[in-house]
């Protein structure tokens, strides 16, 4: 064989080869083209990651990416909480812009810190791979490899950046990268669930960061600080450092709608799947930020037999239609459930017969008042009274959104329900929980019906009361319940004649 022939085999191989590759590199661009088009990619660098990162961007990038992106790439000098739900790329979306950093030499010296050494070094392994394996990076930046220094713990490119890992409470002295130190800090799983449970080592955790690894920097050199973590614990590091962010960026699995945040990956189907497999609290932790602590105010819920309803001295059906505006504020990347239920008191004891609790819209909320309608005339009761709350936090959602729903809904069904409106101006949420239901239940007084313990929304209402505490973000069906065992305490009714407040609904089926 000839050397020209040699030659063309080779190429023809090396094509061939390139071919197949996910990352292909470009064989027939001249120098000039070479260059612009990596000029023209450094100057959009949502381009840049499609170009050099194909394996990991496999959807569009949702507007939370592409702002969380804006803010940390145009700021040399900035510190950002991020606590984006499990399956929202908080982790790759980070690496992809580091690497862009260091790649067009903006930053230099990058630390990634988690909670032991050896998971830092495993999260530092998807860097070090990318450098020793991104055909299309080596291509258009050089090979990166450099020998002599390239260890799990710590490696330094050929073009003089450098990455080292490093576990919580280990001395981070010493990271300089020639003359530079760091300039970049990403912080990653640094929480624990054990450390979580003691307020004593998260106290030292934080201290570890603000007093041995933060002034490891240059005061004289801009420093971007990442730190991605959930929300596992009310206290935790990641809610201490995000009191000290620029920027604490939560974003749930489902938005305040209760839609796919990133639906360009997740689904409606495939959200609703992944819940399904894991209980109420799991899944507010992992994918909602909303660490529920059982057992803090409700140590256990009783299951029991209810009486006939015709039994009951009083029955009532009770629901809260949103969260209040004050709730609405606090809670603005929480979902808000909305509660109906069927509560009825024989002497001492309270019964929720069912409940229908969940995020719905408006249009489905009103179904289920009227699905709880006729759950207590199916279930033999003759009269009962029909309550919604609409405090002056509310108002004036009931008139002008709920009354024309009701009214519309009478009409189609041929069902009129005398609906009264409660009114009462409420004391803070969690402390109407604890004082009215948590005797209660601590007595044996409330229960909740153990013929309806498979449904999923007295389930959800289970969940709801054993994750109870002052801190926590979800007790919309404990609120409801509240409610209706308030109103049957007190006994204390007001009718009017109009169609949303008169007479004990009465009729058979």
């Amino acid at each position: 064989m000839d050397k020209k022939t040699g030659h063309l085999l080779e190429v023809w191989k090396q094509n061939t080869d390139n071919l197949f590759r996910e990352d292909a590199i470009h064989l027939d661009e001249t120098p000039l083209e070479k260059k612009n088009r990596i000029a023209r990619l450094e100057a959009n660098p949502e381009e840049w990651k499609k170009e050099y990162f194909s394996k990991f961007c496999t959807a569009e990038a949702a507007p939370f990416h592409l702002a969380h992106d804006k803010r940390v790439l145009n700021n040399p000098e900035w510190y950002e909480v991020i606590s984006w739900s499990r399956e929202l790329a908080k982790s790759t979306r980070t690496m992809m812009n580091i690497i862009y950093l260091v790649m067009t030499r903006k930053k230099k010296n990058v630390l990634l810190v988690s909670y032991s050494s050896d998971n830092a070094e495993m999260l530092l392994k998807p860097y070090r791979n990318v450098f020793e394996q991104n055909e299309r990076l080596k291509s258009d930046y050089g090979d990166q490899f450099n020998y002599g220094n390239w260890k799990d713990e710590k490696f330094v490119l050929a073009n003089g950046a450098s990455f080292r890992a490093i576990g919580k409470g280990q001395s981070p002295r010493g990271a300089k990268n020639d003359e530079a130190r760091p300039d970049t800090i990403l912080i990653d799983d640094i929480d624990t669930d054990e450390e979580c449970r003691n307020p004593d080592r998260i106290k030292e955790s934080v201290n570890w960061i603000e007093q041995a690894l933060i002034p490891t920097r240059s005061i004289s050199v801009p420093l971007l600080l990442i730190a991605c973590g959930n929300i596992i614990a009310t206290y935790c590091c990641i809610t201490e450092m995000a009191k000290k962010a620029d920027k604490h960026d939560i974003v749930n699995i489902r938005d305040k709608n209760n839609k796919s945040t990133w639906p360009q990956k997740n689904s409606e189907a495939q959200i609703d799947r992944v819940l399904s497999t894991v209980s109420w609290a799991s899944y507010q932790k992992e994918y909602f930020n909303n660490p529920v602590i059982e057992g803090s105010t409700f140590k256990e819920m009783t299951w029991g037999v209810t009486p006939k309803i015709t039994d009951c001295d009083e029955v009532l059906v009770y629901s809260d239609p949103a969260t209040s505006n004050k709730d609405r504020t606090a809670n603005k990347n929480q979902p808000s459930s909305k509660f109906v239920g069927v509560i009825g008191r024989k002497g001492l004891k309270y019964y929720v017969y069912t409940c229908w609790l969940d995020v719905m819209n408006n249009s489905k909320f009103i179904d289920c008042v009227f699905e709880a309608d006729s759950y207590f005339f199916k279930s033999g009761g003759d009269s009962y009274r029909n309550y919604i709350e609409n405090n002056s936090l509310q108002d004036p959602f009931y008139e002008q959104v709920l009354s024309p729903l009701i009214k519309q809904k009478a009409t189609d069904t041929g069902i009129g329900i005398p609906i009264t409106e409660d009114t009462r101006s409420k004391p803070e949420k969690y402390t109407r929980i604890e004082g009215t239901l948590e005797p209660l239940n601590r007595l044996g007084n409330l229960i909740l019906n153990k013929k309806e313990e498979n449904n999923p929304h007295m389930k959800r209402l289970e969940a709801q009361f054993l994750g109870v505490s002052p801190n926590a973000k979800v007790m919309d069906g404990p609120d409801g319940v509240e409610g209706g065992v308030w109103l049957l305490k007190s006994r204390t009714y007001s009718f009017s004649n109009d169609y949303r407040s008169g007479q004990r609904a009465s009729r058979k089926y």
